[in-house]
């Protein structure tokens, strides 16, 4: 399950780098940024388009190499805890937020509560198989 999980998330970031990538003025427009020529628009591709790739080859990383899962999922929690901290304050900071962001603040919500549950819920199957592996020594 949490494979399936982190490659659905990890899709989704691939697509966001090639949609910041390849189209950065309607990207940037859509979440509220004015891109400027030069270091606006190399700041843009390098931060959204870089960063998202990398967390896409992470949140994937799993499917060729199955022992990175948990790694991968505690990045994710990580990643969208922060996203959501930061998100929140955004939403108390600033006024005149766009349809976009609502948007992606409910997915990032919805992807850190479900990385959050899948990783309460290993850390659990983890401990049980080490007490039972106590218990058998």
């Amino acid at each position: 399950m949490t494979r399936i999980f982190l490659t659905v998330v990890g899709l989704v970031y691939l697509l966001l780098s090639l949609w910041c990538s390849v189209d950065p003025a309607s990207t940037s427009r859509s979440v509220g940024f004015i891109l400027e020529s030069g270091s606006g628009q190399s700041e843009f591709l390098v931060v959204y388009g870089g960063l998202e790739l990398a967390l896409g080859i992470i949140f994937l990383w799993p499917l060729w190499q199955p022992g990175v899962t948990r790694y991968s999922l505690i990045v994710c929690v990580i990643v969208h805890g922060c996203l959501v901290l930061f998100r929140s304050i955004g939403f108390f900071v600033f006024t005149g937020i766009g349809s976009t962001t609502y948007s992606l603040a409910a997915g990032e919500w919805l992807v850190f509560l479900i990385s959050m549950g899948l990783f309460i819920k290993s850390d659990s199957l983890d401990r049980q198989v080490l007490l039972k592996r106590t218990e058998n020594d």
